[in-house]
């Protein structure tokens, strides 16, 4: 089995700045994908960000400049540096890992971390 613990969320100022960690653990030795979404009250789960196993970034057009994430492999650890934030960024967080088994995507997720960013 794989588990995925978040931590680092909390409430923040805005144009504060907060760290969020994931880390997993489990049968799973590397995910050759890791990444952060997020959801508010009343709308809709969306991508914030991810990174490949080489690196790749991609990240949604709301967070860019303001929002970096990372990983260390050997702890198959993925983290969001989130500075300058918004009101708008307040959400629960979940972490995603995914990866792929003879051409069969399977997914994680963490259970997720409340973000509050105060006006």
């Amino acid at each position: 089995q794989v588990q995925l613990v978040e931590s680092g969320g909390g409430l923040v100022q805005a144009g504060g700045s907060l760290r969020l960690s994931c880390a997993a653990s489990g049968s799973i030795v590397s995910f050759n994908r890791m990444g952060w979404y997020r959801q508010a009250p009343g709308k809709q789960r969306e991508l914030v960000a991810h990174i490949t196993s080489g690196g790749t970034t991609n990240y949604v057009d709301s967070v860019k400049g303001r929002f970096t994430i990372s990983r260390d492999n050997a702890k198959n650890t993925v983290y969001l540096q989130m500075n300058s934030l918004k009101p708008e960024d307040t959400a629960v967080y979940y972490c995603k890992a995914m990866v792929l088994v003879v051409g069969v995507k399977y997914d994680y997720w963490g259970q997720g971390t409340q973000v509050t960013v105060s006006s």
